[in-house]
């Protein structure tokens, strides 16, 4: 999709139509940028950049918080209308997939036609604009699709059409290479795909297997398939936040971890898995991130998440903090998972149950909020950030 968050909004409020919009956090707050549209793109904003930057170089932009439920809603939308011609579909992100239409197209052209019809179905059903690339790889579609950005069409059909797209492009332009990787290249006077098909010994002794892959990708080989993704196949499930300020008060970050457990809890659950580790984040004010974890049996109720996630926050240094995140690891379902003494207590789900109603009733005496009665609000769109922001402007 194009600028898919920005474009949603812009659909649903013409208004903003032609300005320069900025998805994520408020000028006034600490966060990023989510996604911006291309009139903001024009001014050197871009996702991931810091919100305070962004302002700075685009003050007159129009910012918006992210309405994550209502991207969610289309995305289901979009993947609806995709799916229809795919035999295999690779979900990447909510407004990105790789479709395998091999068998359903037959031909080349008929896969070029169902492209354009992707692309004409999204505009008539959903209002919206989408990139497609048509091509013989995954690589190579990926890259076709960014080619004519906005609302773009591109096809590369063979191998030797991709490399001599590529040849004398930043060898950035290939999957898997980032920033970090191009520097080390650099290092060795490898700055473009062709140096890498013309050093390729030098780019395999660099950077090992990775060197193997780019040096096949450079020269358009790519046999990797389509592969269906499926919730059940995740490695983690987690929640974080930044806070607004930093926070020192490591009573009121317990307090948080709760409602975070909640949050990784429903989300478990809808994916129907265990977690057999729970894990805590911490970023604090000096930007230094710690990650600290615990085996468990294999659980996801909040309150065995909130109970070892709080051990572990008594366990790390107590300084401000900036971010903090909960989370399970080490997924299973429900035939995988092995019985623990406490899955054959009687009472087992209802008193954990009554420990998170109790830790719930705690909050609310020092807050002042029903949170028990609010729980299906507190994890829509951005009203936990709200919440635990009220939260630490209130802490006793």
């Amino acid at each position: 999709m194009d600028a898919f968050y920005a474009s949603v909004e812009i659909r649903d409020n013409p208004s903003l139509r032609g300005k320069p919009l900025i998805i994520g956090s408020l000028p006034q707050e600490r966060g990023v940028v989510a996604t911006c549209s291309y009139e903001a793109r024009k001014f050197g904003v871009h996702s991931a950049m810091n919100i305070k930057e962004a302002f700075r170089l685009c003050p007159q932009g129009v910012y918006m918080h992210p309405d994550f439920e209502k991207y969610r809603a289309v995305s289901a939308q979009l993947h609806t209308i995709w799916n229809t011609y795919a035999s295999v579909s690779e979900t990447i992100a909510l407004d990105e997939a790789y479709l395998d239409v091999t068998e359903k197209a037959g031909t080349w052209e008929n896969a070029c036609e169902i492209a354009r019809t992707i692309k004409r179905r999204t505009l008539a059903e959903l209002g919206l604009t989408c990139s497609v690339g048509v091509a013989y790889s995954k690589t190579a579609a990926k890259i076709a699709s960014e080619e004519k950005k906005p609302d773009g069409y591109f096809e590369i059909p063979t191998p030797q059409a991709f490399v001599d797209l590529i040849i004398d492009r930043d060898v950035r332009v290939l999957y898997t290479v980032g920033g970090k990787t191009a520097e080390r290249l650099s290092s060795a006077g490898i700055r473009t795909v062709r140096d890498i098909q013309q050093n390729r010994e030098t780019v395999i002794r660099l950077l090992g297997k990775q060197g193997v892959w780019i040096t096949e990708i450079a020269f358009g080989r790519d046999d990797r398939k389509v592969v269906a993704y499926r919730p059940e196949e995740a490695k983690s499930v987690s929640r974080e936040l930044t806070f607004q300020e930093d926070v020192d008060d490591f009573a009121f970050l317990s307090d948080v971890l709760l409602l975070l457990a909640l949050s990784v809890e429903r989300r478990a659950a809808r994916i129907g898995l265990y977690g057999e580790g729970v894990s805590l984040k911490l970023t604090y004010a000096d930007m230094k991130s710690i990650s600290r974890s615990r085996m468990i049996p294999p659980a996801r109720s909040a309150a065995v998440i909130y109970r070892e996630a709080s051990k572990l926050l008594e366990q790390v240094p107590r300084k401000p903090v900036r971010l903090i995140g909960a989370g399970l690891y080490h997924l299973t379902g429900e035939n995988g998972r092995q019985l623990s003494f406490d899955d054959v207590l009687p009472d087992t789900d209802s008193r954990r149950q009554r420990e998170t109603e109790a830790a719930l009733q705690r909050l609310q005496a020092r807050y002042g909020l029903d949170f028990s009665g609010n729980l299906d609000k507190i994890f829509q769109g951005e009203t936990l950030y709200r919440t635990v922001e009220y939260m630490r402007k209130h802490a006793p």
